[in-house]
């Protein structure tokens, strides 16, 4: 992301968790607590309180509503928990990051890196340190720990039906060193074995690839209709309109046929993980 990019996804973050930094403090003082007291309560350190006071922490949902109740909030500190979640994320992936919480089905096509869903954590990490400009420590630290977040559609039920799609460069390229690109490797044969989970590899050798436009993702919400959603570069795209949601599932359907299949992409992933 450039800096014009950057800048008004920062203020906006920075905003909102300052926001709630001040009620978190005002209610505290309110009911008489020290934050030593207060996490005592809760199950965190004073200096954790202390970074969700001050905005630079994001506090986790079920903090919120503990928060709420312990300090008798009256639901004011819960009702921006979802606010509070959606500052955690990049400007531009808020919108995707609340329709793909709520998916029941789930279609991505991927062209040069593991999809967030599907990353460990050191491959998160990784990625994240190689972005121009430099992202800070403390960004950085933020966005693993919301991408690790994200995985807990795995768990969810009922589960949601997620088919994944990826170039065969993309579990070649041993992005993070050997170490960190074997550990992904084994982190897609292990969830690719999920009941609801298909992973798919797409050859290299393919003559023919209908996903030469880029990458791109399906999601259906539980009510209403599938959303296409295209990121690169910093910026994304919804797309709502009919017509165009349909030609890309349309085309999601001939890249999944042209791929490996799910059986042949595992097997061919257990022979990458061999062959170093």
């Amino acid at each position: 992301m450039d800096d014009e990019v950057q800048q008004p996804d920062y203020e906006f973050g920075a905003g909102i968790l300052c926001v709630f930094g001040r009620q978190l403090k005002l209610f505290r003082e309110r009911a008489g607590m020290d934050r030593a007291q207060f996490g005592s309560l809760t199950g965190y350190s004073a200096s954790t309180i202390a970074s969700f006071e001050q905005g630079r922490r994001i506090p986790p949902p079920k903090f919120i509503d503990q928060a709420d109740e312990t300090l008798g909030a009256g639901g004011v500190l819960s009702a921006s928990k979802e606010e509070v979640a959606r500052a955690q994320y990049p400007a531009f992936f808020r919108d995707a990051a609340k329709l793909e919480a709520e998916a029941v089905e789930l279609y991505v096509y991927e062209t040069h890196v593991v999809n967030g869903l599907l990353q460990t954590e050191e491959y998160t990490r990784a990625l994240l340190g190689m972005r121009r400009p430099l992202l800070d420590e403390a960004t950085i630290e933020q966005r693993v720990a919301a991408r690790l977040a994200r995985q807990e559609i795995f768990d969810r039920w009922p589960a949601p039906l997620l088919s994944f799609v990826m170039e065969e460069a993309v579990v070649r390229r041993p992005l993070g060193g050997g170490q960190v690109w074997r550990g992904q490797l084994e982190q897609l044969l292990l969830l690719g074995q999920k009941r609801n989970v298909e992973l798919q590899v797409m050859p290299l050798d393919r003559e023919d690839n209908a996903g030469v436009d880029g990458a791109f993702t399906l999601l259906m919400p539980r009510q209403g209709q599938q959303v296409g959603y295209m990121e690169a570069q910093g910026r994304s795209t919804l797309l709502t309109e009919r017509d165009a949601v349909h030609a890309l599932s349309a085309r999601y359907g001939i890249i999944r046929a042209q791929a490996l299949t799910p059986s042949e992409s595992l097997a061919f992933i257990e022979k990458l993980l061999g062959e170093r």
